[in-house]
């Protein structure tokens, strides 16, 4: 009965936000400062967490979408991730993205801040569904990111099963601010499968497309599609997420590796 109701609780606040922000302006090109499917994770209450997300292209866009714009290519993406167990349902968290592009420069392209609510899950992983939302906020220079402010809304929807993990999140985007005319949200759609093959061991793909303003759709050949191969460690105190994702089609990156390495306090 308590997660029927934290589901109801979840599906209005999701609605709402949907039919408030419609009208907010449009996004620009992302940083891809975290490549991560939100799945049933969350610190406990206290609890201090840190995640250490590291990526690169090596066969990727060179040519910028705007000016001034710095692009994936060769690009190195480093960024620690802070946490914290606000309730037993709530999680903040601070990004602090580091990029040094092909040439060399190191960046700080601005801060990130999110508020993670998961009021529908299985305790301990369980077998189960869960069910909840992200809300992230940044303010990323205008090399990275088009707009002063973007806003993300993550809904987090999956379950767990038989060794299995299945977990999806309609991802959308808007940047606050942006000169553009208002044009609705991005949709950026991602999802993961994992199998459990041994003790605190799992594989599976994981993708990650940008199909373009939910109400305008881009062409299928300009949406953006990579599909990863990963590999998940969990142990106690830490764990691993390492992935290598090839572009589905010529709009996309060809190659991108990436790793997330975990640790709680």
């Amino acid at each position: 009965m308590q997660g029927t109701r934290g589901a109801h609780t979840g599906c209005r606040f999701v609605l709402a936000l949907w039919l408030v922000m419609l009208a907010a302006p449009e996004a620009g090109a992302v940083l891809p400062d975290e490549i991560q499917v939100y799945t049933d994770d969350i610190d406990k209450p206290g609890e201090f967490g840190l995640e250490l997300h590291i990526n690169t292209t090596p066969s990727g866009r060179s040519v910028p979408d705007y000016p001034g714009e710095v692009t994936p290519w060769h690009g190195l993406r480093v960024t620690p991730e802070f946490s914290y167990g606000l309730t037993h349902d709530l999680e903040a968290g601070l990004y602090l993205p580091f990029v040094r592009d092909a040439s060399g420069t190191a960046y700080f392209p601005g801060a990130k801040v999110r508020l993670k609510w998961l009021p529908v899950r299985q305790e301990n992983g369980g077998d189960g569904w869960f069910l909840g939302l992200n809300i992230e906020l940044s303010k990323v220079a205008n090399r990275f990111e088009q707009g002063d402010l973007q806003l993300e809304l993550r809904p987090i929807i999956g379950g767990r099963t038989g060794g299995w993990l299945v977990a999806f999140n309609p991802v959308l985007d808007w940047a606050v601010g942006a000169p553009q005319p208002a044009a609705g949200p991005d949709f950026s759609p991602q999802c993961k499968v994992a199998y459990t093959v041994a003790p605190g061991v799992a594989i599976g793909p994981e993708y990650y497309a940008e199909l373009g303003k939910v109400n305008g759709w881009l062409p299928p050949s300009d949406r953006l599609q990579t599909l990863y191969l990963t590999v998940d460690l969990e142990r106690e105190r830490w764990g691993l997420n390492f992935g290598i994702g090839h572009g589905l089609n010529a709009a996309t990156d060809a190659w991108t590796v990436k790793a997330i390495i975990g640790f709680t306090f």
